[in-house]
């Protein structure tokens, strides 16, 4: 099994993603993109992305870009991720673009972006960075 393969079985696996909408765009080695509709049940109440659902692309995405440089034989988790928030996420869809920015054996730096996605306008809407940490797969 390749780097892709197994990104796709587990993102597959997560039922957040499903119920969100949420798709897996691309995977490279330490960059994962993945995007959302804004669906009614994902809006606050000004009409616009709820930032959990800016927060979960954002996680979801930096997450695999961690995984995505590690053996085949282990999985990470979120240690801690920071989220700010730039702008309201009016458009169709969400975008998050993760990242790796230090990988490690026993801690990951990551980050994503998260823009909304309007017709043919892109706004940047959040940043986030974060570590994810190893750990036994299973």
């Amino acid at each position: 099994m390749e780097q892709q393969d197994r990104i796709e079985q587990s993102f597959a696996r997560q039922s957040m993603m499903d119920t969100l909408g949420a798709r897996l765009d691309s995977v490279e080695p330490g960059r994962v993109v993945i995007s959302a509709p804004i669906l009614p049940g994902s809006r606050q109440q000004h009409g616009v992305a709820h930032a959990g659902l800016t927060f979960a692309l954002g996680d979801t995405a930096a997450g695999y870009s961690a995984l995505s440089v590690m053996p085949l034989d282990s999985e990470v988790m979120t240690a801690e991720i920071k989220i700010n928030l730039l702008a309201p996420g009016r458009g169709e869809r969400l975008r998050a673009t993760g990242k790796v920015i230090k990988p490690g054996r026993r801690l990951l730096v990551v980050s994503a972006e998260v823009h909304a996605l309007d017709g043919d306008e892109e706004t940047l809407i959040a940043v986030l960075t974060g570590t994810m940490v190893p750990v036994t797969a299973g």
